[in-house]
């Protein structure tokens, strides 16, 4: 048995089978996007597994393919303006609701929570109704919109980490040094929940990049982000274009964790 210490200095001995545990769920984790990797470099026509020659053809015509890098700025627009909205919406919320004596504050704290806790299948028929009444369907920024409402609680549960790690003294020390209420943000509480505002931004831009159920109640055949057009393609010709263009959208999905290992680090992303 290893012997292994965890973030509370705690150490404790790993059980026998922890490490074969770990492995198995790490391969089927990875498994699926491994094979849609071996499929797009099928020389063939049609997507199989394995593939009967090798080529990176597939990967050659995803310049030429129209439709799978509009929806994939699409998704990008979208992923992009999902944070935009999440990012300031989340840090005043987490602020207000720790540091400021609010009314319902419990109650308050449940309802922004709500969006996590709905099935993604009810959000996506509720915004549909909702947007549709509004007029603002078919509107790849309604996209970005209704992305920000249902992933919001992840933006909140960073900031709040963060926020609450906060010494309460050293901000009434700038306030009692003739630091007014803004400065004091700005100078003093922003640069210290910084890394968490970071870490909810890229889970935000992450999540936001790959949502599909949502998406797909509020997109039209003009408008689609590329989860969307994915799927729309798979129902109609198996292409290996398909596992080629998947494969990418997973690179820039791993990308963007390896961006988030680099600011923020991985330890305190899972942690957040």
């Amino acid at each position: 048995m290893t012997v292994s210490r965890w973030a509370t200095g705690k150490v404790v001995r790993d059980h026998p089978f922890l490490s074969a545990i770990v492995a198995l769920e790490l391969v089927f984790l990875a498994l699926p996007s491994l094979i849609v990797l071996v499929t797009s470099f099928s020389g063939g026509e049609t997507l199989a597994f394995p593939p009967e020659s090798l080529s990176v053809r597939w990967y050659a015509a995803i310049p030429g393919a129209s439709d799978y890098i509009g929806a994939f700025a699409n998704s990008i627009y979208a992923a992009t303006l999902c944070t935009a909205i999440a990012v300031p919406a989340g840090v005043l919320t987490a602020i207000g609701l720790i540091r400021y004596d609010v009314r319902f504050k419990n109650l308050t704290q449940v309802y922004l929570l709500l969006p996590f806790t709905v099935p993604l299948v009810v959000s996506g028929v509720i915004l549909f109704i909702i947007f549709g009444r509004l007029g603002w369907l078919d509107n790849i920024w309604a996209v970005g919109l209704a992305l920000a409402i249902i992933n919001l609680p992840f933006m909140l549960w960073s900031v709040t980490s963060s926020v609450n790690g906060i010494d309460p003294s050293i901000e009434n020390a700038a306030k009692s040094l003739g630091a007014e209420e803004l400065q004091t943000f700005v100078h003093v509480t922003f640069p210290q929940i910084l890394p968490g505002v970071v870490t909810g931004a890229l889970l935000m831009f992450i999540l936001g990049l790959n949502e599909f159920i949502v998406s797909l109640f509020i997109t039209s055949s003009g408008i689609y982000t590329l989860p969307v057009q994915l799927y729309t393609s798979i129902r109609g010709n198996v292409s290996p274009l398909i596992a080629a263009v998947s494969s990418v959208y997973v690179l820039v999905a791993m990308l963007a964790i390896v961006v988030a290992d680099r600011v923020v680090g991985l330890q305190r992303l899972l942690h957040s």
